[in-house]
């Protein structure tokens, strides 16, 4: 018998490297000034991604100078190219983020879901519930929701300004957690906090309450947040906006979640002792103290649906104040602020009405 040794036996030779993981690939569909200062950003950090524009002013001016970004946290200018096109032959993504405004959207998944790599995402971006839209193109395994906690425009083809601070909140429609959230949030950093979250449709439907507000009187004021909200009216309609629009989510079973952690959608429903106030009530006076405090804090934001109609495309008002109107009428839940609002920005966009604190006070009076 041989000797038994207490040595251990000598290891096989090492036959090679150990790869590192794979960096994910990013395809961003839309350079407005979301998606520019995305795409921007994950450039900066030496991220795998691929700007895609159908603007080719955007992308001749990329190609020119860069993406030059301005405002909050401005990182310069960021050399990059944005491409009118994908090439004929690309590698799979494994996420695509939908930077379009929100009308546009179900296109870019369908066109660009066969580039989509097993297993990866569409990232969501959009203000609204599109996330039910795209999950009925590629499936709601493949659909991750990021809701936006901050702002942007693209003030000229190329030059990005970025309006506001804050993050994401990210998930999954069915409020499972993965590899790939965690991944995403990685990436999604070097932008703002990212928070990843169990109950999307909660925080959208809160997002949903607040776009509803801030973009549509916008639209119809034709002025920035932060002048708008000085006037008690404005803050009263964006009261009775978000009130109906929590009241159509409570309705469907929506539990709704706090925006940015602070801003609880159920405190800020009008009572009913508030809705027929002639005085401002001790309630009343908070909240529109803190609408002002809003409005100081997003001054600078400009109402995404005015700048798609100064540029002769449609508004999303049907994915934004139009879905809680058709929404309400499913669940018997009445809506006349946010249906004359609709209106009224169809109307704007017709050329039928013009865009100014007096129209929107004619509205005012008008739902009264």
């Amino acid at each position: 018998m041989a000797p038994v040794s207490d040595s251990p036996a000598p290891s096989a030779p090492f036959s090679g490297a150990v790869s590192p993981p794979r960096p994910p690939r990013f395809l961003v569909v839309g350079i407005g000034g979301i998606g520019g200062i995305l795409s921007a950003s994950l450039i900066h950090q030496d991220a795998d991604v691929l700007p895609l524009t159908r603007n080719g002013l955007v992308a001749d001016a990329i190609e020119a100078s860069g993406f030059v970004t301005r405002g909050e946290s401005s990182l310069g200018v960021i050399r990059g190219k944005a491409f009118g096109s994908l090439p004929k032959k690309v590698e799979p993504f494994d996420f695509i983020v939908l930077a379009t405004q929100p009308p546009q959207v179900e296109e870019a998944a369908r066109t660009h879901a066969e580039h989509l790599r097993e297993g990866g995402s569409m990232v969501v971006l959009q203000n609204g519930l599109c996330e039910l839209r795209v999950a009925d193109i590629v499936g709601p395994e493949h659909v991750i929701g990021a809701v936006v906690a901050w702002g942007a425009s693209m003030i000229e083809p190329g030059v990005f300004e970025r309006t506001s601070a804050g993050g994401f909140t990210i998930g999954r429609l069915d409020g499972s957690l993965d590899p790939a959230l965690s991944t995403l949030a990685m990436n999604l950093e070097a932008i703002g906090p990212v928070d990843t979250t169990r109950n999307l449709l909660g925080a959208r439907w809160s997002k949903l309450a607040i776009n509803c507000a801030i973009s549509a009187l916008g639209t119809v004021g034709g002025d920035r947040l932060g002048v708008l909200m000085r006037r008690r009216f404005v803050r009263r309609l964006a009261l009775e906006i978000m009130s109906e629009v929590t009241a159509v989510a409570q309705a469907g079973g929506v539990t709704l979640e706090k925006v940015s952690g602070t801003l609880d959608l159920p405190w800020l429903q009008l009572t009913d002792a508030e809705r027929g106030a002639t005085l401002g009530s001790p309630g009343l006076v908070a909240k529109h103290s803190l609408l002002l405090a809003v409005g100081t804090r997003y001054r600078r934001l400009r109402s995404s649906m005015l700048r798609a109609i100064e540029r002769g495309r449609p508004p999303a008002v049907d994915f934004l104040n139009g879905e809680v109107v058709t929404r309400g009428e499913r669940l018997g839940v009445t809506t006349p602020i946010n249906a004359a609002l609709q209106r009224e920005i169809h109307a704007i966009a017709d050329g039928k009405r013009r865009s100014s604190i007096d129209t929107l006070e004619q509205l005012f009076k008008a739902t009264r």
